[in-house]
């Protein structure tokens, strides 16, 4: 009779070594397959949405459908030609509609960072110093707003800023004014609007963050005559730094390139990058300068988040 094992071969089997490699190999599976995954994702979701629009960003626009002038062309010789132009960049960076509307992006989200925080502090501190139960409540209201549609809120703010609107007749009730003001298509619509809708994800955080705070440090200050106000800026805010950068970073990259509070609650002055980007791909049809502005912008944030996180380095080394 035939055998087909190793030991038959002259080749012995220490099952014993085998039987103890088998859980480090699974384990090590496991631990691979939980790290692919996330991966798999960033792949799946962003690395190939990222190079279609970088592959039409250096396209030409054609009439056709899509629009776009195919980037890899068999030619007669059966070569493969490569066609790859970088004019839509030179144009979208010398063209000072689209450098103001990313200025103007910038601007915009930077004092709705500035807003949110200021306003975001205060709640996470006062959530967190809360009694158990309602601590819970407040904290279900701060999370309420992502039980309801996000384009409903916004025509829900719409409606209060109205002309007839319940703000303009409770000014009137006041005698505050004398006939209703424009509240809508304004900049102040835009910053109330993207404060009351980015407000949560600058919340969350710093409540995470100064959950965690140990409230020992603060006594301890108490007992050695340190004032309130000089333990929150000495204590309080530099242990609380994690959330503040979580938060600002949550809140700053989508509102640069917000499209629909300023397309509904702004004027028709209202320029940033998300109503261009969007005028460019729809309304002109031009996909190779939307690509090439969405490009751009995405270096942007990159940049704007490695600046960012580089600093926040620097605080944790220098503390």
């Amino acid at each position: 009779m035939l055998g087909c094992g190793f030991a038959d071969r002259g080749f012995p089997v220490n099952h014993r070594a085998f039987s103890g490699r088998w859980p480090r190999l699974r384990a090590e599976l496991g631990r691979r397959s939980v790290i692919g995954l996330p991966f798999g994702w960033l792949l799946l979701f962003f690395a190939v949405p990222f190079l279609i629009v970088l592959k039409i960003s250096v396209s030409n626009a054609v009439l056709a459908m899509p629009p776009v002038a195919p980037v890899l062309i068999w030619g007669h010789d059966r070569i493969l030609q490569i066609h790859v132009q970088f004019s839509n960049y030179a144009f979208v960076l010398a063209d000072r509609l689209y450098v103001a509307a990313f200025i103007n992006s910038l601007r915009v989200a930077a004092v709705t960072t500035l807003l949110t925080l200021l306003i975001g502090y205060p709640m996470a501190y006062g959530i967190s110093r809360t009694p158990g139960v309602w601590r819970n409540v407040l904290f279900m209201f701060v999370a309420l707003p992502f039980f309801t549609s996000f384009l409903l809120r916004v025509y829900a703010w719409i409606g209060l800023l109205g002309r007839s609107g319940p703000v303009n007749g409770l000014l009137l009730h006041l005698g505050l004014i004398h006939e209703p003001i424009q509240l809508l298509q304004t900049d102040f619509a835009v910053y109330l609007g993207m404060v009351y809708s980015y407000l949560p994800f600058m919340v969350l955080p710093l409540y995470a963050s100064i959950e965690k705070l140990d409230l020992t440090l603060l006594e301890a200050a108490a007992d050695l005559g340190c004032r309130p106000t000089r333990a929150f800026f000495a204590i309080t805010l530099p242990l609380t730094r994690e959330g503040i950068f979580a938060g600002c970073l949550l809140v700053f990259i989508p509102a640069v390139g917000e499209y629909v509070i300023p397309a509904l609650m702004g004027g028709p002055d209202t320029l940033m990058i998300g109503r261009v980007v969007w005028d460019e791909f729809f309304a002109n049809r031009d996909w190779p300068v939307a690509s090439a502005l969405a490009i751009v912008l995405l270096v942007i944030l990159s940049g704007f988040v490695f600046l960012l996180q580089k600093v926040q380095a620097q605080a944790e080394e220098a503390g």
